[in-house]
């Protein structure tokens, strides 16, 4: 097996477009069912540095709506993954010809806790740029330091990710 190199490289603008690509691929799958669709992540932060993988949350009315478009989201490209460590959501993988991980697709019901969290996160990021340069700093030098393993990257950077979150719920407390 190969272990995967944890990159993380300076902001792209093309990285909203290939989310708006992947949003109309999607947007196409539950036509006309009521859900939503927001690009999440490092990569939905202008400025900040990231893994080149576009993270997108989308909420459904239920599960089960996700569940029976799980067919004509695989034909688009996406492996589903199921749960994936995380309860209440369905995630799933999309992979770009040479077998490059490109975008990672996190499905959870509207009301969600996870779903707040993670636009919450988001949008505190997008609107204090001071810290969303400290996290890129944290992200850099865990990338460095861990280069083929992403546990411990993922732990190096987790008191940060940790304390940002906790900031962005007192900024934006729950509805």
């Amino acid at each position: 097996m190969t272990r995967r190199r944890v990159e993380v490289v300076p902001y792209n603008p093309e990285w909203k477009t290939l989310f708006e690509k992947e949003k109309q691929v999607l947007e196409s799958i539950f036509e006309p069912a009521n859900i939503e669709i927001h690009h999440i992540g490092s990569t939905s932060v202008p400025g900040l540095s990231a893994k080149p993988i576009i993270d997108i949350m989308l909420a459904a009315d239920s599960l089960e709506q996700v569940e029976k478009a799980t067919p004509a989201i695989e034909a688009a490209g996406y492996e589903a993954k199921g749960e994936n460590g995380i309860p209440g959501r369905r995630y799933f993988q999309k992979h770009d010809e040479s077998g490059i991980r490109k975008v990672h697709l996190h499905s959870f019901e509207k009301g969600s806790h996870q779903l707040y969290r993670h636009l919450v996160f988001r949008d505190y990021l997008r609107a204090h740029l001071s810290e969303a340069s400290k996290y890129a700093a944290v992200k850099e030098t865990a990338a460095q330091k861990y280069e083929y393993d992403i546990e411990s990257y993922i732990a190096e950077k987790s008191p940060t990710v940790k304390e940002l979150e906790q900031k962005a719920m007192q900024w934006r407390p729950a509805r």
